[in-house]
């Protein structure tokens, strides 16, 4: 045999070795029970390095539930992320919701914090967090956005159009706005109707026929009909330029459009998913706390760390009570001389 072909032999067998030894080292670090499925995510992780993916997909990808690509997403600023009063952020209350909630915490894992602007992304990664970094390019979307000021409604669209990207990714998602308390795991609550294409909460069960839908907490399933949905939801922002997007996704569905599209919704109970505008009765059966109703960041701040100490003396007591008066966010609306937080 020529010394080349020794050489190649040699080479073949090196390669081979290093083969068997990476899949030693990375089986005998896993506690998974389940070989098929590691060598899978083994298979996965080289392919991604082969094949290089932009960072939203990296994100997606690390964050994603494995079972069925569900993300949970949140968007913050450095608003969200700056200290108010005695040093509490609505990252931090956001966060300990999760920490204090009832088999919320392994949610943590799932959860894709999406970053407006440096700050926030550093506060984001400092956290350990999957964070991943807004393109707002021609809009400064750093400091606090007030309800229905022109930037507020322009986060809101870039907000959507991120989302839009996701779903055609073929990502499932849960987006929840940072003031909203998750309680208990909604995963259950969300997933038992496979049949549902949308699920929204609403800001009250007003039982007329009509829903007060809120864009603040609301799960998606990827497929042509959402797709198309957010795609025209999008779209509609340069016929409504005045408007927010929640209330021309109202629109959409008052007009028929989701019909047109065969898309099944469901509207999440105020008893279940509740919110400042209509507080549930039942704190043995509430998932998520929203601070709606509320104008400004730091009235939802001291409401919702009301919200938490209501939450952890029923976790004690098993009793059930009223919800401590949200004072602050009903002042919020009369407060004419309230400086945004830059």
């Amino acid at each position: 045999m020529s010394s080349g072909n020794n050489a190649s032999a040699n080479l073949a067998v090196a390669i081979a070795l290093l083969f068997a030894g990476a899949l030693y080292i990375y089986f005998s670090s896993r506690s998974v029970s389940d070989p098929i499925s590691d060598f899978q995510n083994y298979v996965d992780s080289l392919r991604r390095i082969a094949y290089p993916v932009d960072e939203l997909e990296a994100v997606l990808d690390m964050a994603a539930t494995r079972n069925n690509k569900t993300v949970i997403i949140a968007m913050v600023n450095k608003a969200y992320v700056k200290e108010v009063g005695g040093g509490r952020t609505m990252l931090d209350l956001f966060l300990e919701s999760f920490w204090e909630g009832e088999g919320t915490l392994p949610l943590l894992d799932h959860l894709v914090v999406v970053a407006a602007d440096q700050t926030a992304y550093d506060r984001c990664r400092f956290k350990r967090l999957h964070c991943y970094k807004m393109e707002t390019e021609g809009i400064d979307l750093e400091g606090e956005k007030v309800y229905m000021s022109k930037d507020f409604i322009e986060m809101m669209w870039r907000r959507t159009r991120l989302l839009l990207d996701v779903l055609s990714r073929g990502y499932h998602l849960i987006f929840t706005d940072t003031d909203v308390m998750w309680l208990r795991s909604p995963l259950s609550r969300l997933s038992n109707n496979e049949s549902l294409d949308m699920q929204i909460s609403v800001d009250s069960n007003n039982g007329m026929g009509g829903h007060l839908i809120n864009t603040g907490f609301y799960h998606v399933r990827s497929n042509n009909k959402t797709i198309s949905l957010f795609q025209k939801w999008y779209d509609m922002r340069l016929e409504w330029t005045d408007m927010k997007e929640q209330d021309v996704l109202k629109k959409l569905l008052d007009s028929g459009f989701f019909d047109q599209l065969g898309l099944n919704v469901g509207f999440l109970n105020t008893t279940e998913f509740s919110g400042f505008c209509q507080d549930s009765p039942d704190m043995g059966a509430v998932t998520t706390v929203h601070a709606n109703c509320c104008r400004h960041i730091s009235a939802k701040v001291s409401d919702l760390t009301l919200v938490l100490g209501d939450w952890k003396r029923y976790k004690a007591s098993r009793v059930n009570s009223k919800w401590s008066p949200h004072v602050e966010c009903g002042r919020s609306w009369s407060d004419a001389h309230y400086i945004p937080r830059l």
